[in-house]
């Protein structure tokens, strides 16, 4: 299994690099008894590696103990960051963005999917509300920083109303809550929140429909440079559960959404929408140029960031947008090479 090979293999480069070290120098890596990983509830390859065992199986063949953090949003995951309460952390690609912009000291690691239907903006049934222009003077619901709400922002300036509308600051469960005592006039937010307002609303604009115009969005992963640095091996077994996940979710599809809706308390037609919606790169997928391209030479996706962060500074939800290269050096393909070379070593 997956997770022997890298136990033997991180075994193996322990004892070459202590017999390396002369007596006076030996140092021995000690593993943190508990790795925690800032979460979010939905449907991906890091909810199926929990839900399997995957990741505590793997992690536990080292000792280890793995504790699930799970956040409504990625601000919450950045403030639990910059309080070192966690390691690892899903987010919205914006809210790594912000991480990176207000210098906490992470780097993006993985990309646990794109993004598609499973986010859009919804309309309340029975309003004139026909087109994006006909939002003018009403109230929008959206979690600030998010990747909803940078969608949000282009759909409205591309509509050329962006200042025509008042944008609300709301967690998902709010934005529920809003909608259904009628506080709100239409919300931008995702799976599975989404499909709790289509029962009573119809989608206007999906994140789907704006990335065939270039607009990119993902749920990542970050984790702490700290802990990356101590523990580059960690972080490469981590990206390996995930693609074991992954590899079950391509071979066991059926099995993996009953798993999934059980865990996640949905139904599994609901889990299909959002794994419908949304698009799992392969880690060789990660390493092209469409993406983190590799050691040697970055993806698309540094630039990618680059020109989402331009934007939110722009709309003034960051202070500053780092350069280029900040983002360059941010988007690290290290660990998924590492993952894929641990592999083929064997």
């Amino acid at each position: 299994m997956m997770k022997k090979l890298l136990v033997s293999l991180i075994a193996i480069g322990l004892v070459l690099g202590l017999s390396s070290c002369s007596n006076e120098d030996q140092e021995t890596t000690t593993y943190p008894e508990t790795v925690k990983f800032g979460v979010l509830r939905v449907p991906n390859d890091e909810t199926l590696a929990i839900t399997t065992g995957i990741l505590t199986d793997n992690f536990a063949e080292l000792g280890i103990n793995c504790e699930f953090i799970p956040f409504d949003s990625g601000s919450q995951a950045n403030n639990a960051l910059v309080s070192n309460s966690i390691d690892f952390a899903t987010m919205g690609n914006t809210n790594a963005i912000v991480a990176l912009a207000t210098g906490i000291d992470v780097q993006l690691c993985w990309i646990h999917e794109v993004l598609g239907d499973v986010e859009a903006l919804v309309v309340r049934d029975g309003t004139d509300i026909q087109t994006v222009a006909d939002l003018a003077g009403k109230k929008i619901a959206v979690p600030f920083a998010s990747t909803s709400h940078y969608i949000l922002l282009n759909v409205l300036k591309e509509a050329g109303i962006e200042n025509d509308v008042t944008l609300l600051n709301m967690k998902t469960s709010e934005i529920i809550a809003a909608w259904e005592r009628g506080d709100v006039d239409a919300a931008y937010t995702w799976q599975p929140s989404l499909g709790q307002l289509l029962t009573s609303g119809s989608v206007l604009v999906s994140s789907a429909d704006m990335l065939e115009k270039g607009y990119i969005t993902a749920n990542v992963d970050v984790v702490q440079n700290s802990f990356a640095e101590k523990y580059p091996d960690l972080v490469a077994l981590y990206i390996s559960s995930l693609a074991e996940a992954a590899d079950m979710y391509e071979n066991d599809h059926d099995n993996v959404v009953s798993l999934l809706a059980d865990e996640l308390d949905l139904e599994d037609d609901e889990v299909e929408i959002v794994l419908n919606g949304s698009i799992w790169v392969s880690r060789d997928d990660l390493l092209t140029a469409d993406y983190f391209g590799t050691s040697e030479k970055s993806g698309n996706f540094a630039q990618v960031m680059k020109d989402t962060s331009d934007f939110l500074l722009e709309q003034n939800s960051i202070t500053n947008s780092p350069d280029l290269e900040a983002f360059q050096q941010f988007v690290n393909p290290e660990y998924i090479e590492l993952s894929l070379n641990q592999e083929i070593d064997n």
